[in-house]
């Protein structure tokens, strides 16, 4: 299925960091030929002294956003494309996912830099919860210094080695579809890969001669359900590779990724529980912090 993108909403915060995910749009937009919404929410903290809070004077909101409006047009000068720009104040997160609402985005992109400490380990980065709750598609872009590799041996934009992470879930279904639309789109080889956690399928009274059989029994049947997802005429424009790895889900897509080259990844978004999302975090989010690519985290309908 072809996926449109016609509409991209990118945040920043104008950092140096985040303006990195301002070029990957302008190059997204150009090259699906969409509207490109470049937005950057000003985040006014509430100040409180003996009871009363203080209030941000309205010529001072004012001055922040021109400000920031300026400097956004100063990253995108004379780019060719379709574009707006939108400035408002409140909570970061729930504006975001509010704008992609309201603009109809049928893409988001963010990078991954945010505060660290006490805060981001209880509360979540921006990046953490917009991955949670917003309502299309998000392309979370690497720090410049990190994705250095990566940059040297792309030149230009685009994407040549895709990465799909899937474990038969209906989530990593719709990343197949966004992956093999990906891949179409940039001409690019298309990696379905899924990841058998051993543990899951061995037990310790059984041989190893049994449990090495078993595990290659499953791997065999987890190879054939990822052919059974490549649409019939794939191999007319693109490349297919099909793996089949072991170990945990985030060290083997990382390492994997790291062996391949590979310069996107896109995997499924699911709801977690409450302790695992605090204390362990999902793949996705591992992924996301390991690797010095780009991850498109897709979204339940």
């Amino acid at each position: 299925m072809k996926i449109h993108v016609q509409r991209i909403l990118c945040a920043t915060d104008l950092s140096d960091f985040s303006n990195s995910a301002v070029i990957q749009a302008i190059g997204m937009a150009k090259e699906f030929g969409s509207t490109l919404f470049i937005c950057h929410v000003i985040d006014l903290p509430l100040v409180t002294m003996h009871g009363a809070a203080f209030v941000y004077p309205e010529d001072q909101i004012e001055e922040m956003k021109t400000g920031a409006m300026d400097q956004i047009k100063g990253l995108v000068k004379d780019s060719a494309l379709k574009w707006e720009v939108v400035v408002e104040t409140g909570p970061v997160s729930s504006t975001l996912c509010r704008l992609a609402v309201e603009k109809q985005a049928d893409l988001a992109i963010v990078s991954t830099h945010g505060r660290t400490g006490l805060k981001r380990l209880f509360l979540g980065s921006v990046t953490e919860r917009l991955l949670r709750t917003i309502a299309c598609p998000l392309l979370v872009v690497t720090p410049p210094e990190k994705a250095g590799r990566i940059e040297k041996q792309f030149k230009g934009f685009g994407f040549k080695q895709i990465m799909v992470g899937c474990d038969f879930s209906a989530d990593s279904g719709r990343a197949v579809e966004y992956g093999f639309s990906m891949a179409q789109e940039f001409e690019a080889v298309i990696h379905l890969v899924h990841v058998v956690e051993p543990f899951v399928y061995r037990d310790a009274m059984l041989p190893e001669s049994i449990k090495t059989e078993a595990l290659t029994e499953v791997t065999t049947g987890c190879r054939q359900r990822l052919e059974n997802l490549v649409p019939a005429d794939a191999h007319n424009w693109c490349k297919v590779e099909i793996a089949c790895e072991a170990g945990k889900p985030f060290q083997a897509l990382k390492s994997y990724a790291e062996a391949h080259q590979v310069d996107l990844i896109v995997l499924g978004v699911r709801g977690h529980s409450l302790v695992e999302t605090m204390l362990l975090g999902s793949t996705t989010d591992r992924v996301i912090r390991g690797v010095a690519c780009p991850v498109l985290s897709v979204c339940p309908p």
